[in-house]
């Protein structure tokens, strides 16, 4: 299928995007070869759509947007489904990963996503608006972005609790017993 073009044949019209993009880092490394350094960019990125997927990449190249457009497509290939309640997680999950040290709450309606940095933005593409979480041990970008990764990861459904009213009302019902009506003699 060929892309859409401007009437006038320049540019291609724009589609909208299915993911947010976030790049984490960008850092300059070297490799040591015979003949000196070889220096490489590797860009860490998130992605979500903000309805509950969300997804990270780490990608390695000579030239940062190459090293950008790696990630982004190594990011669509981990995307996974986080289970939201309400506006907030189902229930409160530690995790610990390398080193980072990871601990996210549910939050009540208003609270807002207090995290930092890192975390901040994995939750934010996954489409949670209230939330507390805290990273303990390391200051690495990279590891607490695969931490809140592998605890959103890890987190299960949680549904609606029932009505009590209702439930009691069925419950009255069905353990009184009918009266027997007297004979009339």
């Amino acid at each position: 299928m060929a892309k859409p073009v401007h009437k006038k044949g320049r540019s291609p019209i724009k589609e909208k995007k299915e993911f947010d993009e976030e790049v984490i880092q960008i850092d300059r490394v070297t490799r040591v070869v015979k003949g000196g350094r070889r220096l490489r960019f590797r860009a860490t990125v998130v992605i979500g759509d903000r309805k509950g997927r969300v997804g990270i990449g780490i990608g390695k190249s000579t030239e940062v947007t190459g090293a950008i457009q790696k990630a982004i497509s190594k990011a669509k290939r981990s995307i996974i489904r986080v289970p939201i309640f309400g506006t907030t997680i189902p229930h409160e999950i530690k995790i610990k990963l390398k080193s980072s040290k990871i601990l996210m709450m549910p939050a009540s309606e208003g609270t807002g996503i207090i995290a930092g940095g890192a975390i901040r933005k994995v939750v934010e593409l996954a489409g949670i608006k209230n939330i507390l979480s805290k990273s303990f041990g390391t200051n690495n970008r990279v590891a607490n972005t695969q931490a809140a990764y592998k605890a959103l990861g890890m987190l299960t459904k949680r549904t609606a609790p029932k009505k009590k009213a209702a439930v009691k009302k069925e419950e009255v019902k069905a353990d009184t017993p009918k009266a027997d009506k007297p004979k009339d003699n």
